[in-house]
């Protein structure tokens, strides 16, 4: 009986706020989160509902589903940028706008910031007509704002001389499984297919059919941070990336230049404690596509980094686990290690999605191309000739190649957590695990001691 009150209680919530539009529609399903939204299975739609009008929040665009091949780019869990955007309406639309981070007046003077909001151009993303009004919120059918091209796929794949393609709206379509709504972040993904003609061997070497090409891509709104956040001067000594803007307010004896470092937010929970666990501990995830015993070496490697932290007075607020089961690995809540396939061997890389006014980090990404250890693996054996009978030790050679996934790992979550190339570093004791490291061999009794062939931590240079 408690069951059915509480669905009819919610059948009525559903039916009141937007009961006019929805009067002769089936198939409707309702997700509260961040923002609340609607799935009509029989159109294939999404309708948005907005309440906040001129409330800046976070877009980030992704490629959730690739094409696998490392000299077109399109990778699985590639990235694309995070947009600080609010809703305004406008006559009987409601409009995304993105506002220009570039050149900003910070002042509690009015018209001082608006003479700078007026001077730069803005960009409005999309225009949403009103469907229905009720009691301060509206619904907008949010479809064709999903079902885009907006990571780019067409433009890449002429960039790169694969041919002329063209999104087909009529084989795309929202992707329910990984449609999901969370307090702080919704998040949607769609079947996009993109038809063309294909100019290269390269895009028939991983397509079915290279005429035609389905990805997946991915959209997430989130609600940014509290302005709690405590900004760090960038200085080009530290090795951090720099994020920057033009601060108009600023007084005429001073750079107009701002400069920040991007970096998690961390705070001691007793600030007064030489040694103190982290209000928030930095937690990544590793894909659970990784196996064994490379998804180890992975979590090692990684967990390198909390000796930086210790350096400065931290316990424990750096930690690598395994994803848990059922999670996106581009829901915004994670930081990621993420296990990249492709049909040749190329670069890993980390990224992260920043917060725009401020560098605040609020996810770090990094991915792994899956064929590196075994090229790893493939040198190690070859150092082994001459050899007859093919009777390398693969124990050494795969422990070699461990070695430097180990390394890799550190590297690739040092770019995420803010940090640049120290190329320096070889050179100088292992002074950073984020420069590119030859392996370091020598002889033993006329034989290649592979031992010492990567470092094992991360350097002196990480830790200042």
């Amino acid at each position: 009986m408690k069951k059915q009150t509480l669905l009819l209680i919610a059948l009525l919530i559903f039916q009141n706020v937007f009961s006019q539009f929805f009067k002769d529609k089936d198939g409707v399903t309702k997700y509260d989160g961040y923002f609340t939204f609607y799935y009509n299975v029989n159109e294939d739609k999404i309708y948005l509902e907005i309440e906040k009008l001129n409330a800046e929040f976070l877009y980030v665009r992704s490629l959730s589903e690739g094409i696998g091949s490392n000299d077109i780019g399109l990778d699985r869990g590639q990235l694309g940028n995070g947009v600080v955007v609010y809703f305004k309406r406008a006559g009987n639309k409601i409009l995304l706008i993105q506002p220009n981070q570039k050149y900003r007046a910070l002042t509690s003077n009015d018209d001082e910031r608006k003479s700078v909001q007026e001077a730069f151009a803005k960009s409005v993303l999309h225009g949403f007509v009103i469907k229905e009004q009720n009691k301060g919120k509206y619904l907008v059918d949010a479809t064709d704002f999903f079902i885009r091209d907006t990571h780019g796929v067409a433009n890449r794949l002429e960039q790169k001389k694969q041919g002329s393609y063209s999104l087909d709206k009529s084989r795309s379509a929202i992707n329910l499984e990984r449609t999901k709504a969370f307090p702080k972040n919704v998040e949607f993904d769609v079947l996009l297919t993109f038809k063309g003609k294909p100019k290269s061997y390269t895009i028939r070497s991983v397509t079915p059919d290279a005429s035609s090409i389905t990805v997946h891509q991915h959209h997430s709104f989130v609600e940014l941070p509290d302005k709690q956040y405590q900004t760090r001067i960038y200085d080009a000594r530290s090795g951090s990336y720099p994020m920057s803007y033009l601060d108009y307010a600023t007084p005429v004896n001073q750079s107009i230049v701002k400069r920040f470092i991007y970096r998690h937010r961390l705070e001691k929970k007793d600030p007064s404690a030489t040694v103190s666990e982290a209000k928030d501990p930095i937690i990544y995830y590793l894909d659970r596509g990784a196996p064994e015993p490379v998804r180890s070496a992975l979590m090692e490697g990684a967990r390198w980094w909390n000796q930086a932290f210790e350096a400065i007075g931290y316990k424990d607020a750096f930690q690598v686990k395994l994803l848990p089961k059922g999670v996106d690995p581009l829901d915004v809540r994670y930081n990621v290690i993420q296990w990249v396939h492709r049909s040749t061997r190329g670069w890993s890389y980390g990224g992260s999605i920043s917060d725009p006014r401020t560098g605040e980090i609020i996810k770090g990404h990094v991915s792994l191309g899956s064929l590196r250890i075994r090229q790893d693996f493939l040198i190690a054996q070859a150092l082994q000739a001459p050899y007859t009978n093919n009777d390398t030790d693969d124990d050494v050679a795969l422990q070699m190649a461990l070695a430097r996934i180990r390394q890799l790992a550190a590297h690739e979550v040092g770019h995420t957590i803010g940090f640049a190339h120290n190329f320096a570093a070889s050179t100088n004791d292992r002074a950073s695990v984020m420069d590119y490291p030859h392996p370091k061999l020598s002889l033993k009794d006329g034989k290649i001691d592979f031992s010492d062939a990567y470092g094992v931590g991360i350097g002196k240079w990480d830790k200042v």
